[in-house]
């Protein structure tokens, strides 16, 4: 369980949930990129090149990963909610 507490794993997951929620996956999925460019950016390696020349190694799939699972069980609430107030239509 140790990959889950490196890097603020659970964060991601954490913070992907309202995502979901108040969006859906596909939001969770672009702010988890969002948020990897930005690390990859913040690499001093890639400090005055164009995005097309950066060296990716610091993606981190398991982080992008967490926050798109994490938007997942969001969006899986969210249509519970809306079932939920169909039936009672």
């Amino acid at each position: 369980m140790s990959w889950f507490t490196e890097s603020n794993r659970w964060k991601h997951l954490v913070l992907g949930i309202p995502e979901g929620l108040l969006g859906t996956i596909l939001f969770a999925a672009g702010t988890a990129t969002g948020m990897e460019v930005k690390d990859c950016h913040h690499d001093p390696d890639n400090a005055n090149k164009p995005i097309y020349k950066w060296d990716w190694k610091n993606w981190d799939w398991l982080d992008w990963g967490c926050t798109v699972v994490g938007g997942l069980i969001g969006q899986a609430i969210q249509i519970g909610i809306v079932f939920l107030i169909l039936s009672l239509v």
